[in-house]
């Protein structure tokens, strides 16, 4: 039988993604009072410009006093959109202490504090749910704490940037140098005015975190997580990387180590062989592998970002958090048992790809290969190409460690017939 009294909703922010969830709650309404036993009321929507016209919500109910409204006393559920560390932080916290469970999409947030947000819904005997944290529709967070719960994974592997994945599959695909790819993606609306955030790799750090503690029951915060951006990638890159039968994704990799002692996060530009299903990612899209000792290899595939593919992420978190309320219980909450470290990068283990400019005259091959034994990186395949005393040298390693490699590379640099180290990337997916 369902209650006839509604469960309140605070929703805070109302761009893109907000503005979305507020017209699912309204045209939607029936459906989601069937599926969750009661009837969901948006109660307030904290905004900062209340003048802007917002279509299809009661302006009675726009508030800029965030703080106020989520102290109210009779909201059921927060759901948080606007981003950031604060008021974000400060607003969830408050939103527990008053009686409200929450749904987010702040990856930053959660990344960084994910471990004492989760504290203080304990605490208080709420919810925090944020599916919509990473890979925007795709579900990712909930098949990782609840499906596969019984199983041990030892490995996420994905793309979990759709900006990103835009501006290298436009390099791959069309021969666009980074600038004229990224042009395309701000002009499309795929990339922000100001784009650091996904170039320069910090999103897909937040979500590697967040991905990482929920596969291994490890607290992994953002600062674990090893970042590089993808700025310097080149159309010669990708035509190296083609000349292997690859492409070029940024990618977000979580492992657990082989003795499983400890765990490595990181987000990095990689090569990948062109027969991995990563490699035909297209456009904006995100696709995720998790492998694990019982189900093996799963893959999450979809939009992961806009508002509507994220809205859907969000709306999914508000009718289980709203079912939860009803029966007086309460979904998974932090699962950190484990413990593990988190090793450097220097720890971890891959191929590289390493393309050198070199003097074009006899020994040269000789010397390279002299470095590369003497710091134990064993050497794949060499490909040499030369023209007026000038060279380029193209190495691939067999499996190193990230630490002999970059000494491998100092010591490189000092040859005098070296003229230059063009370009390092790892090789992934094999």
């Amino acid at each position: 039988m369902m209650r006839t009294r509604p469960l309140k909703v605070a929703l805070l922010g109302c761009g893109v993604v907000g503005s979305e969830v507020a017209r699912i709650m309204t045209t939607h309404a029936d459906d989601l009072a069937a599926r969750i036993g009661a009837p969901v009321e948006l109660a307030g929507v904290a905004v900062r410009r209340p003048s802007k016209v917002r279509d299809g919500i009661d302006p009675s109910l726009v508030t800029t006093d965030a703080t106020a409204l989520v102290k109210r006393g009779d909201i059921d559920v927060v759901v948080e959109v606007i981003g950031g560390i604060e008021p974000a932080r400060t607003l969830i916290t408050t939103a527990f202490e008053y009686g409200a469970s929450v749904v987010s999409a702040n990856k930053a947030l959660l990344a960084q504090d994910g471990a004492a947000l989760h504290a203080v819904a304990e605490e208080h005997g709420e919810d925090l749910y944020y599916e919509a944290a990473v890979a925007g529709a795709i579900p990712l967070i909930r098949p990782l704490r609840e499906s596969l719960a019984g199983d041990k994974v030892n490995r996420v592997l994905g793309i979990v940037n759709g900006t990103t994945n835009f501006i290298l599959d436009k390099m791959d695909s069309t021969g666009a140098g980074y600038q004229e790819a990224l042009d395309e993606a701000t002009a499309l609306g795929y990339a922000e005015a100001d784009p650091t955030a996904d170039v320069e790799a910090f999103d897909a750090a937040a979500k590697a975190a967040i991905l990482a503690g929920i596969a291994f029951h490890t607290r992994v915060r953002l600062d674990d997580v090893y970042r590089e951006g993808m700025t310097e990638i080149t159309a010669a890159d990708f035509v190296s990387a083609r000349n292997m039968g690859c492409t070029i994704k940024l990618l977000a990799i979580c492992e657990r180590a082989a003795d499983g002692g400890s765990v490595t996060a990181r987000v990095h530009p990689a090569m990948i062989p062109l027969t991995h299903p990563l490699a035909s990612v297209r456009g904006a899209y995100n696709a995720v592998f998790v492998e694990s000792d019982a189900a093996g290899q799963l893959m999450f595939y979809g939009p992961g970002a806009g508002g509507a593919p994220t809205a859907s992420a969000v709306l999914g978190d508000l009718v289980a958090v709203c079912r939860n309320r009803l029966s007086g219980a309460t979904g998974p909450g932090e699962s950190a048992y484990a413990a593990l470290p988190v090793s450097p990068m220097g720890d971890v283990v891959t191929r590289y790809h390493i393309s050198l400019d070199v003097a074009d005259k006899p020994g040269v091959l000789a010397q390279v290969a002299t470095v590369f034994a003497e710091h134990g990186v064993s050497i794949d395949t060499v490909r040499q190409q030369g023209k007026d005393g000038e060279a380029s040298l193209v190495v691939v390693t067999h499996r190193a460690s990230d630490a002999s490699l970059t000494g491998t590379v100092e010591a490189l640099r000092k040859l005098d017939t070296v003229r230059g180290v063009a370009s390092i990337m790892r090789v992934e997916g094999e």
